[in-house]
């Protein structure tokens, strides 16, 4: 029997009824073999690099599973398939975004697949909701905790922080 593994994903919607789309995704990610599931706050951020493009719903969760790491990039990305995501251009507008932000202490660098997602200390849609859901981790790389991330991200960024919305992911 495979120990189960604590992972951390990263969801995002610009398009279309963007909470409708983190909650279909959220189903599904349920759905695997992902226990204790949880989910952070959902933010609402700005896109990346000032791109006009609607802007974005963000949440972190975290769970347990068995599945590889390459099983579950590919369950995510059927995940996204099937909520309608078209990939056009880097960074352009999608229906919902999955990543793989953590995958244990695992660290993975593969034309694939790259765990801990590389841009992890540049987001702080990412960096926020992780730093509440979970204010323990340790990014696997560098050893940095995520409450040192996500401080340096305050002091150095010219960017807006994400606004915590009240609205909340309905489980199945």
């Amino acid at each position: 029997m495979t120990a189960a593994i604590l992972v951390h994903l990263g969801l995002g919607s610009n398009l279309g009824n963007r909470l409708d789309f983190l909650n279909q995704a959220c189903r599904e990610l349920e759905s695997l073999p992902l226990l204790k599931f949880r989910v952070s706050s959902i933010y609402e951020s700005e896109p990346l690099l000032e791109m006009r493009q609607p802007k974005y719903l963000n949440l972190v969760l975290c769970g347990l599973t068995v599945l590889s790491p390459i099983e579950l990039l590919e369950k995510c990305q059927q995940i996204e398939n099937k909520l309608g995501r078209v990939r056009k251009e880097r960074w352009g507008s999608r229906t919902i975004d999955l990543d793989i932000l953590s995958y244990g202490n695992e660290i993975i660098d593969t034309e694939k697949l790259k765990i801990p997602h590389p841009e992890i200390e540049k987001r702080s849609f990412v960096l926020l909701p992780l730093f509440k859901l979970s204010p323990d981790w340790v990014h696997p790389e560098s050893g940095t905790g995520i409450r040192m991330l996500w401080g340096k991200w305050q002091q150095t960024a010219n960017e807006l922080i994400p606004q915590r919305l009240k609205l909340k992911i309905q489980s199945s």
